[in-house]
C-alpha cells in the first residue's frame, strides 16, 4: 500500500549554521489529499512566508525498510 508523506522544508540560519528545517506535516491515502492540505496550509501563518516549493510530497510504500544500509550522523558545532 502506497502513502503520501507531506513535507515542509526550508534552509535555516541560525546560531548553529545553516540547516534544513523539516516538519512533516502528515500522511495521507493519496496525492491529492496531500495537495489538498496544502491548498489549506499554504496561507497559515509561518508557511505563507516561505515558498510553495517548501511543501514536499514523498510517495512511500507502508511496511518496507527505507534505511536498508543505515546512516551517518552529522554534528552541529556551536558558532565561536
Amino acid at each position: 500500500m502506497d502513502v503520501f508523506m507531506l513535507y515542509h522544508i526550508y534552509e535555516q540560519k541560525d546560531d548553529f549554521g545553516v540547516h534544513d528545517e523539516e516538519k512533516l506535516i502528515g500522511i495521507f491515502s493519496s496525492e491529492a489529499n496531500a495537495q489538498g492540505a496544502i491548498e489549506h496550509l499554504k496561507d497559515k501563518e509561518g508557511f505563507r512566508d516561505r515558498p510553495l516549493s517548501c511543501f514536499e510530497i514523498h510517495k512511500t510504500t507502508v511496511d518496507r525498510i527505507s534505511w536498508e544500509d543505515g546512516f551517518a550522523a552529522v554534528r552541529w558545532k556551536e558558532s565561536e
